[in-house]
């Protein structure tokens, strides 16, 4: 079969890109490619598009030619042509607090495997602002939506966008359209704790849930310590469980002050993510508590702050480059259609992370004698 230089309409000798006006960088067009390779436009578009078949040496020679001249495929043409951006939208409260800067930038990493482009969209966390967003027709700019809710809640499932492909990350909206996709849940709070239970702690305080959220990260963190002390003997007691709306710094270290204030005996303290707990581990040391005898700290997201605390932190690594890569895959089939139906929910791996944090106590102390006197 004759070969694609044989095919008609193959150009002429090489000719170099011509400068549309005087001290402008000339435009390299794939008429260009074509005439420095000495084969058909046709061909340089059917391999860049991976289409066609080809002998390897006419590939190469297509590919040397666009390295050497610097092609860069039209996109906007080419979204045109697809009905597609080749774009997919991420839409996170917040790029502070290190998960999210962690998930964006695994999101990106992922998808520029994929040749994927990924436009960050924060939305502070306001239920007005996530509301802005799904109504937005900046979306419609893109070809799908990998959106974290931080307001909205399983009530506002209507409010997705039925036109436009989305996967949410988090358990606030399943069950509907969308496919979610989770990291740590109450297994993993339930395996914390069964973490400290085995270093000697038995009165352990929970910083960081939200009263009445029922399906969110906090609700289902604080379910899988009730159960895993419940499988212990032992009631959660209600002065040990701090609530916390946001997860900085700040309220970590607020919270620990609630905590001494409130002068109830405790031996460790879960923090719902790594922010707070170095937020307690500051308040804890400067009233004069030592971690990790006699309180052990843990937190949640394995953040890069988490090693380097002192002592290092013991935290769940909640499989941050996993969700983005699920997330992805999961978008992708929405977009493609070679998945239908109703929103699947998709689960990430975990591990819990052993720092110095959680060592077990050196001493047989009772609970009365431990951390929980006002703080002065």
């Amino acid at each position: 079969m004759p070969d694609d230089e044989m095919r008609a309409g193959v150009p002429g000798p090489p000719s170099a890109p011509e400068a549309s006006a005087p001290g402008r960088v000339p435009a390299v067009t794939m008429r260009h490619v074509a005439a420095h390779a000495g084969v058909s436009v046709k061909t340089v578009s059917d391999i860049l598009r991976e289409t066609g078949s080809f002998r390897a040496s006419t590939r190469e020679r297509v590919l040397a030619a666009v390295s050497e001249l610097g092609y860069r495929p039209n996109a906007a043409a080419r979204s045109l042509r697809s009905g597609r951006s080749g774009a997919y939208t991420l839409a996170v409260p917040e790029l502070r607090l290190p998960y999210f800067a962690q998930l964006a930038a695994a999101t990106v990493e992922a998808a520029r495997e994929s040749g994927i482009e990924i436009v960050i969209e924060p939305t502070d966390g306001t239920r007005e602002s996530e509301l802005e967003l799904l109504g937005s027709e900046r979306l419609r700019l893109t070809d799908g939506m990998i959106f974290a809710p931080l307001a909205l809640s399983e009530a506002d499932a209507s409010a997705l966008p039925a036109d436009i492909p989305t996967v949410l990350l988090g358990d606030r909206i399943v069950g509907g359209p969308a496919d979610s996709v989770c990291g740590a849940g109450d297994d993993a709070t339930a395996a914390v704790t069964r973490h400290l239970l085995a270093t000697g702690r038995r009165r352990i305080a929970v910083i960081g849930s939200h009263p009445g959220s029922a399906g969110t990260a906090a609700s289902s963190r604080l379910l899988g310590v009730r159960h895993a002390l419940a499988d212990a003997g032992i009631v959660l007691d209600p002065a040990l469980i701090v609530d916390r709306a946001i997860w900085h710094r700040r309220d970590g270290a607020a919270a620990a002050q609630e905590l001494l204030r409130r002068g109830v005996a405790f031996d460790a303290v879960i923090a719902f993510n790594d922010m707070l707990a170095v937020g307690a581990l500051r308040s804890l040391s400067r009233a004069g508590v030592g971690v990790p005898d006699p309180v052990a700290v843990v937190g949640f997201d394995n953040s890069p702050e988490a090693a380097f605390t002192e002592p290092p932190l013991t935290t769940v690594d909640i499989g941050v480059q996993a969700i983005a890569r699920l997330a992805l895959g999961a978008l992708t089939d929405r977009i493609d259609r070679t998945v239908t139906g109703p929103g699947r929910a998709l689960r990430a791996d975990w591990r819990l992370v052993e720092r110095g944090s959680t060592r077990p106590l050196s001493g047989a102390s009772a609970p009365d004698q431990r951390a929980g006197s006002p703080a002065t």
